[in-house]
């Protein structure tokens, strides 16, 4: 998955588990940028009487690197506080939540954010709001009966031009959870697998559950390093580095009586930059630490990135299909641009999001390529420079992209003496149509404005998967 189970650790923290960052320009406003993070893995939508909601114990943080050492110059810090109504009752509610205040709604949560900038030498906090409301969880038809107008006044307006939401939306990464990790079976290939059986459709494991979405949209002007606004792909001011983390308190003493005192300075637990990294790239005994350290730590894993294990496993797995990759024995320099300094000028027409020598997981965003018209879910490698890894919008298929990319689809990009397989083109977990518009299967899950997540399923219309 994406960052959904991706460390020991971490997968028995779901609350606090960072399971998908993204940072586009927006495609509905596009002189902002909206940055996501997503927490709590796999909601079912069927998770009653105690629905799924943030910690109120939990530190959640987007931030954005704009001078490209790999530390925060601007971040956003998120605080949530829950309010129970009637402490006499086992339910969430006690009739049609009709609205942010029903009195029917018995369990509520609020956020407050603040702002800070600057680096570690010298920082500006600001409160940019308080006591905002979350929506509830879409229950079902009678408890959350008109759940799009709940969820639409969720949607706060803040000064500045920015706009903030928090609460549950639909998962957008999608995979064949259940095939990928079954030795790294690709459904639509799997007649080529060492053990193979007869190919057919992907299964898409994420189609009907639930996440709880931090999304934020902020002026381009507020996120570089001058205040100016982008408008040269190839200015270097143009490029942010963006990641999103949740912290803990260091220490936690439980008192018997379920009453736990927390203190101490926050400990970072969980980060998530680039999708995949930490749960294909890094290895098993390294992924607890991974999500503890900055990402200006990274340069000790860059081991991994330069000779990844899957690019290993996959001609043993699909022993007919990848002999060129076999034989590629140098330390994979596409990956090391892609995934941890971005793209310099001059590999790819009309773009870079290169943001210097220092190695971190970061997603990399050039504000100043404009949204597509038509874009495509494969990203750069489907002609659209607008898409993953140029930052990550919420509809990319970020799998399939870097499925392609470690089986040796991007090695040409620096090593022109290299020809990929023809399995590295066509190699994906899933098969969708390349643009949105061809694909009704994903067409619900997004929406065009603000904060583009789709609506939740509810648990009573959405079958157990």
């Amino acid at each position: 998955m994406s960052s959904h189970r991706e460390a020991p650790a971490i997968s028995k923290d779901p609350v606090a588990d960072n399971t998908d960052s993204y940072a586009f320009v927006s495609p509905d406003r596009d002189d902002t940028v909206t940055l996501v993070a997503n927490y709590l893995p796999l909601e079912a939508p069927a998770g009653g009487p105690n629905f799924f909601e943030f910690g109120d114990d939990v530190l959640y943080a987007i931030y954005v690197d704009n001078d490209g050492d790999a530390e925060a110059d601007v971040t956003y810090l998120f605080r949530f506080r829950t309010e129970v109504r009637n402490p006499n009752t086992f339910l969430y509610n006690t009739g049609p939540i009709t609205s942010l205040d029903s009195p029917n709604w018995n369990r509520r949560q609020f956020y407050s954010i603040t702002q800070v900038k600057g680096g570690t030498d010298e920082q500006d906090e600001t409160i940019l709001a308080s006591n905002l409301t979350s929506p509830p969880c879409n229950i079902g038809p009678r408890s959350t009966p008109n759940y799009p107008a709940l969820a639409a006044a969720a949607v706060h307006e803040l000064p500045g031009g920015k706009k903030v939401f928090a609460g549950q939306r639909r998962e957008g990464f999608y995979v064949d959870l259940g095939s990928i990790f079954d030795l790294g079976a690709l459904r639509p290939f799997q007649e080529l697998h060492l053990i193979p059986m007869a190919a057919a459709p992907g299964v898409d494991a994420t189609k009907d559950v639930n996440v709880h979405t931090i999304a934020i949209q902020v002026p381009k002007r507020e996120l570089t390093r001058d205040g100016s606004t982008p408008a040269d792909p190839q200015d270097p001011r143009s490029v942010i580095g963006v990641w999103a983390a949740a912290f803990r308190r260091k220490a936690r003493i439980r008192d018997g009586e379920a009453h736990d005192v927390e203190s101490g300075p926050w400990i970072q637990v969980s980060r998530l930059g680039n999708p995949l990294f930490n749960e294909v790239i890094v290895p098993m005994a390294k992924k607890d630490r991974w999500n503890a350290l900055p990402p200006s730590s990274d340069s000790q894993f860059a081991q991994y990135v330069a000779h990844p294990e899957l690019a290993r496993l996959l001609p043993v797995l699909y022993p007919a299909a990848f002999p060129h990759l076999a034989a590629y024995t140098k330390a994979r320099a596409d990956l090391l641009a892609i995934l941890l300094t971005g793209i310099p000028s001059g590999i790819i027409p009309g773009f870079q999001n290169f943001t210097g020598a220092q190695q971190a997981d970061m997603l990399r965003l050039n504000m100043a390529v404009p949204p597509s018209a038509s874009p495509s879910i494969n990203g750069i490698l489907g002609g659209d420079l607008a898409g993953f890894p140029n930052g990550r919008r919420v509809f990319d298929d970020t799998v399939t992209i870097e499925i392609r990319a470690v089986a040796g689809l991007t090695i040409p990009l620096v090593d022109t003496s290299y020809v990929p397989d023809a399995a590295a083109g066509l190699v994906t977990d899933i098969v969708h149509a390349p643009s949105l518009a061809g694909n009704p299967d994903l067409a619900d899950r997004y929406q065009s404005s603000f904060p583009y997540l789709g609506l939740p399923r509810d648990g009573f219309h959405t079958p157990p998967a």
